[in-house]
């Protein structure tokens, strides 16, 4: 295992990406427990609060990622650094959800939407210490620009499809694009809203009966490996016990 981080991450110079990678993973774990914890009224986990007002862990991960990231700017390449930076990125993206609705939905059923960006910020974390690059067909190296800007017209159709995970796995593996680009668009998304639901009802219901035949199975499985990881989000009680800090 040495010799192997040794040569592929150190020797590489991935060891910055790596000490992300790691203190994300880490970061997102710590805090999920301690959210459960104190959602739970385990011993002395409970919320932080500054008299009446509740402070959220997205503020102190904002604080990490600023800390993180100048002190990655004064010392390039500086392992320290990334590793302070990707502990405030979980405590950010743990957090997303709240970000993006502008009020606290972390145990409610948009609650999700903070692991799916955790799960996504930690996989394509992952395929870059792989030595993937973005939009290439290769590893490492640099394609032409006319192929990259072509994966990225893919990419964004695919997007648009309402295929996430397949345009963020094909960003790296530019075939997935081709694919994803190719099928029909999933019900929910923007291209089924502007080219299905009017111009081509006949393609919506296909759509309808894909999602529930295929999608609906596989989304159950995602939630409940959310809720095994994360806990919960759709409980009665959460709007009166928020449960995390």
């Amino acid at each position: 295992m040495g010799d192997w981080i040794q040569t592929r991450i150190v020797e590489s110079g991935r060891l910055p990406l790596f000490c992300f990678f790691v203190a994300l993973i880490v970061a997102f774990v710590a805090t999920r427990i301690n959210v459960r914890l104190i959602r739970a009224k385990v011993g002395w986990f409970r919320n932080i609060s500054v008299g009446e007002m509740h402070i959220h862990h997205v503020v102190f991960g904002v604080v990490l990622m600023l800390v993180g990231g100048v002190s990655g700017l004064v010392a390039s390449g500086s392992a320290v650094a990334a590793a302070v930076f990707g502990i405030g990125a979980a405590l950010v993206l743990d957090e997303f959800a709240l970000i993006l609705h502008l009020h606290d939905v972390y145990w409610e059923e948009e609650g999700r939407t903070s692991v799916d960006a955790v799960f996504v910020a930690i996989a394509v974390t992952g395929l870059l210490l792989t030595g993937l690059r973005p939009l290439t067909w290769e590893f490492g190296g640099f394609a032409p620009w006319w192929l990259l800007l072509g994966n990225l017209m893919l990419a964004v159709v695919t997007l648009l499809k309402g295929k996430i995970w397949t345009g963020l796995a094909g960003l790296f593996l530019p075939p997935l694009l081709i694919v994803g680009a190719l099928r029909l668009a999933r019900p929910g998304s923007p291209w089924a809203h502007w080219f299905f639901a009017t111009r081509s009802p006949r393609k919506m219901a296909t759509a309808l009966r894909r999602e529930e035949r295929w999608r609906r199975p596989v989304i159950r499985v995602k939630i409940a490996v959310q809720e095994f990881v994360s806990g919960r989000h759709d409980l009665p009680s959460t709007r009166k016990r928020r449960g995390h800090n």
